[in-house]
């Protein structure tokens, strides 16, 4: 029976293959952008939560870490999106 950290590999192999996937795939550019941020969100919560293990600390410290990830990404998305619009 596999653990939680082949699962978690096994998740980020799966999420870096649909990174590969999607930019020829998807035609417009902040679509793409934001899917490929997506992932990227994913793969840093499941990397946090499973290799930093913080998934055994307390809500507070995975809260914070988890939003540190999110304003990460979104500060990415933003950048991009402005980027292309301009």
């Amino acid at each position: 029976m596999p653990d939680r950290i082949d699962i978690a590999w096994i998740v980020l192999l799966g999420l870096a293959l649909a990174t590969l996937l999607v930019p020829p795939l998807v035609a417009r550019p902040l679509l793409g952008n934001a899917l490929l941020l997506i992932f990227a969100a994913l793969k840093g919560r499941r990397i946090v939560l499973d290799f930093f293990d913080l998934r055994a600390a307390p809500a507070l410290w995975r809260g914070l870490v988890s939003a540190w990830v999110l304003i990460v990404v979104l500060f990415a998305w933003l950048a991009s999106a402005i980027v292309a619009l301009v």
